[in-house]
This record gives structure tokens, sequence and C-alpha cells, in this order.
């Protein structure tokens, strides 16, 4: 699927995969289910038990950002509403302090708040599986294929506790497609825009 080369799908899609596909854990340690994913996108999880499954999209999201220089569009709200908003320029020292401090205080639950219900059959590359709670679990829609015939086909990236690389899933319910999932009536997704 085309995207614009500026969005946040299209750079979803560069972010290259590391050499090794095992997963690591924020204190250097190896998961233990080293199974459950294809590769490990070259994104830091940090040092700290922070950066868990919706803490890895709000990663990506404001890692495109700044990255882009849209610093003031990186803005999360915790479950009360407060704004944690970004406001360091290119302190990249200073914007690790800051996404441990979103991490702490905002979760599934406050970003699934956050983000716009589309239906399935509208995926693109940055949309969000979320179901939001304590804990909830989210995963991220990293690329899209379709077909002449129109079937659409996509990856899924997700971090997971504790902290740990951000990787991209296999898909263990086909493992021909895999770790490509089709696009099928499923529940409704979620679009980051």
């Amino acid at each position: 699927m085309e995207q614009d080369s500026l969005s946040f799908g299209e750079w979803l899609r560069t972010i290259s995969l590391k050499n090794d596909n095992r997963v690591y854990l924020f204190d250097g340690s190896l998961k233990k289910n080293q199974w459950a994913q294809f590769g490990v996108l070259s994104i830091p999880v940090g040092t700290k038990d922070l950066q868990q499954c919706a803490d890895a999209i709000m990663r990506l999201r404001a890692e495109y950002l700044f990255g882009k220089k849209r610093y003031s569009e990186i803005v999360f709200k915790d479950n009360n509403g407060k704004q944690y908003a970004w406001g360091g320029g290119n302190n990249r020292t200073r914007f690790e302090l800051y996404l441990e401090q979103v991490f702490g205080y905002c979760g599934t639950a406050s970003l699934e708040k956050q983000l716009n219900q589309i239906r399935i059959s509208e995926i693109y590359p940055g949309c969000v599986f979320i179901k939001g709670g304590f804990p909830g679990h989210a995963m991220i829609v990293a690329d899209l294929a379709i077909n002449k015939e129109g079937k659409k086909i996509f990856l899924l990236a997700q971090g997971y506790m504790p902290a740990q690389d951000i990787h991209i899933v296999i898909n263990p319910m086909d493992e021909k497609l895999s770790p490509w999932y089709e696009v099928t009536h499923q529940p409704s997704t979620r679009s980051v825009q």
C-alpha cells in the first residue's frame, strides 16, 4: 500500500530490524519466550521496566514526530486527561526522560481514549489494535500489502511486559502466511492520526 513519503506509516516501514531476532528485556536479559517474534525493531527500550505495550506505540509515534521536528505534536494524556506535552526541542537526553514520565502515567486505557476508531477494512500502517485496561494490550500495524484482487495483509508489532524490545510478531494461526495477518471481518481498530 502506497503511503505519503512523510507519513507515520511510511516511517514505520523504514525502521530497520536488528540482525538478531532475539527479544531482550530492559535489563539486558533475554525474554523467556523467544518463539513469538519474527524480527526485532531497532528502537531503544530503555533501562527501566516502563516501555511496555502501549508505551511502545507511544515511543514509535513520539520518535517519528521527534525526528520530523514536529515537537508540538508530541502530546499524550493520562486517564484523567492531563496532558504531557514535549517542550524540549531536539534535546535527546531530556526527550528520553520525558518518555519515561509518559510511560509512567499513560497506558492502554488512556491511549485508547486518544485514538479514533476505524473499520478494519480501512486499516493502514500506524493503526493500533488496542484493548484499554489494567493491563490491557496494544499492537501496531507496522506494514500493509494489497494484492490485485484487493486482499489486504498486515504486519503487527508490539512491546510487552516486562519492558522489552519492540518486535514483529508471528502469526500463530497461519504458519504459511506468518508473520503476515489477513484482513478479515475482525474487531475495529484504532487510528493514530
